[in-house]
Order: C-alpha cells, then sequence, then structure tokens
C-alpha cells in the first residue's frame, strides 16, 4: 500500500525528476514552454509544508502541492510517475487533499491546468472538477480553474 507524507529535502531530486517525466510530453504541445509545476521550486515548497510524496517500497510514484487557502484548498500540482498511472494514485492524492480541506474547514478544492491539456482537463471533469475561468498569465500561459466541493 502505498505512503502519502510530507515531502523532505531529501525528496527534492526525486520530484523534480518525476515531475519532468510527467510533464515533459506537454512542452511541444505548448510551444517549447515548460509547464509550470517543471520550473516550481520544492525546496520552497518543503520549507513551507506544502509538497507531499506518494511513495511504495521507496519508490516515489507521486507528489502533490497543496495550499490551504482562505475559501479552498488549492492544488498547484498533481504528478503520477507514468508508470503508475491508471492505478488509483490519482484518487488517492485527492483523497489527501480533501481530508486535509474537511480537516481545516475549506469548501471545496480548486487547481488550473494549461488550457491545452486536454487530457488534464477532461481527467478533472470526470473527478468531479468543474471549469470556472481562464486567464493568460502575465507570462503568458493560457489557464483554466477548476472547482470541486468537498464531500
Amino acid at each position: 500500500m502505498p505512503l502519502l507524507r510530507p515531502a523532505t529535502a531529501a525528496d527534492i531530486d526525486a520530484v523534480v525528476a518525476l515531475i519532468d517525466a510527467a510533464y515533459r510530453h506537454y512542452v511541444p504541445l505548448l510551444g517549447g514552454r515548460r509547464p509550470r509545476p517543471m520550473d516550481d521550486d520544492q525546496a520552497a515548497r518543503v520549507a513551507a509544508s506544502e509538497l507531499f510524496v506518494l511513495e511504495e517500497d521507496g519508490r516515489l510514484l507521486g507528489a502533490m502541492t497543496m495550499q490551504i487557502e482562505p475559501e479552498a484548498v488549492h492544488i498547484f500540482n498533481l504528478a503520477v510517475a507514468p508508470e503508475a498511472q491508471g492505478h488509483g494514485l490519482l484518487h488517492a492524492l485527492l483523497d489527501f487533499a480533501e481530508a486535509a480541506a474537511r480537516r481545516e474547514r475549506r469548501p471545496k478544492l480548486t487547481l488550473f491546468t494549461n488550457v491545452a491539456m486536454t487530457r488534464n482537463r477532461a481527467l478533472y471533469a470526470h473527478l468531479g472538477f468543474v471549469e470556472v475561468a481562464e486567464q493568460v498569465t502575465p507570462a503568458g500561459y493560457h489557464i483554466v480553474f477548476l472547482e470541486r466541493p468537498v464531500a
């Protein structure tokens, strides 16, 4: 059974490699630009207690960055190792985020993804997320915001 725990500084290199593997296929789709989670400061996320890892038998299978915000738990990054995808690990990560939202008395989960990432958008819709807004960031990323009520 996979273990979901807060990340430590010792996890950073493995987390960076996992995020790279999970997102690199999107680089051509984004015109050669790296998805934002690929350039996130994982050390800062560890220091802020915002990064969590999912591991089994010493092998990193997934990573999630989440922040407690005034109205929601915001998920900045969800990444599952390509070889571990399709085994329910995304559900485990989202269940963890939802438990945090209940504990913190936040009524919803929020996240965003690039508009061009249609596979992610379909997956999030299947998981009960609803698209609520779109925005082009100052850095030129066209993103869609999604949210899901906490059960």
